[in-house]
């Protein structure tokens, strides 16, 4: 053995410090964005709700308990949910064959090619999109003319400022949502069930609602779930495309702080829509929470 061998053998080993190593460090990384929602987003939160139930002296209900008898804000409140509604089922009903399409796709080289035109929409601002709106929905807009020119309607249909075109804006924002939901778990679905189902004999509609449906029942849920919560804070699609008696509560929040200054009433929406979105969240939840085709995501 030469001295250069015996030199190596004779160094220690240098030990690689890592991140992982630093005693503390994962409590560290909970820790800093625990104090950074609580400082920044919970605290505030609190501070300006707490306005609903505080008239400066003592607590009262007397805002929320407004709310509830005033005609004008009822209307918009059931409005909001029932646009809503709307919105979540018509972006379910264009999202799940969508989903089902790109599962039953072979080629890699156009599931990615639809992924990516699904995709678009995130990459495109919500104002930019909710005014090319505007232009499509319009009286001499393309989708009248097109119908026109059909024969299929003599007179435009008014689908600007109304409830229609706030439909409409609100399921274009949603229906990536539903669909990546859907097709997420799709894509976890073993399709050997599906040949085993139909070897025994099933046809393929058979298959689908014995077999592929419920398995996929998770997804339609989260789906669900996810584009009714975000309809319910719309602001911006039903400013533009819905009409003066399309008013939302995001709306009507946005007026009581900005022009009648009445933060009291506005804490007090705010309150009545937290509470709502978190009941019917928690409702299904505790409905299905047995249900064999949901366990995995709740």
């Amino acid at each position: 053995m030469n001295n250069a061998e015996v030199h190596m053998t004779t160094m220690p080993l240098k030990r690689r410090v890592t991140l992982s190593a630093v005693p503390g460090l994962h409590w560290l990384l909970v820790i800093i964005p625990a104090l950074y929602m609580l400082l920044l987003t919970f605290f505030p939160i609190l501070k300006i709700m707490k306005l609903g139930v505080h008239n400066g002296e003592s607590y009262t209900f007397q805002y929320i308990l407004q709310v509830f008898t005033t005609p004008v804000y009822v209307k918009v409140v059931l409005y909001t949910f029932n646009v809503s509604l709307i919105a979540t089922i018509a972006s379910l009903l264009f999202g799940y064959p969508i989903a089902y399409t790109l599962y039953q796709m072979k080629s890699e080289k156009w599931k990615r090619v639809m992924l990516a035109l699904i995709m678009i929409p995130f990459w495109i601002s919500v104002l930019i999109r909710t005014f090319t709106w505007v232009i499509m929905l319009q009286d001499t807009g393309p989708i009248n003319s097109i119908l026109k020119g059909l024969g299929l309607i003599d007179e435009p249909l008014h689908l600007l400022y109304s409830m229609t075109g706030n439909v409409v804006g609100m399921v274009h924002y949603l229906f990536p949502y539903m669909v990546l939901c859907i097709y997420s778990v799709m894509q976890g679905i073993d399709q050997r069930l599906l040949q085993a189902a139909e070897g025994m004999g099933a046809r393929p509609w058979k298959v689908f609602r014995d077999v592929l449906f419920p398995l996929s029942i998770p997804g339609v849920v989260a789906g669900v779930l996810i584009c009714f919560v975000f309809s319910l804070g719309f602001f911006i699609t039903s400013v533009i495309l819905g009409g003066p008696k399309d008013m939302m509560i995001s709306n009507l929040i946005a007026n009581f702080i900005n022009v009648t200054l009445n933060w009291h009433l506005a804490a007090a929406l705010s309150i009545i829509l937290l509470a709502s979105t978190i009941i019917l969240i928690l409702v299904p939840i505790l409905i299905f929470r047995n249900h064999s085709a949901i366990k995995g995501v709740m």
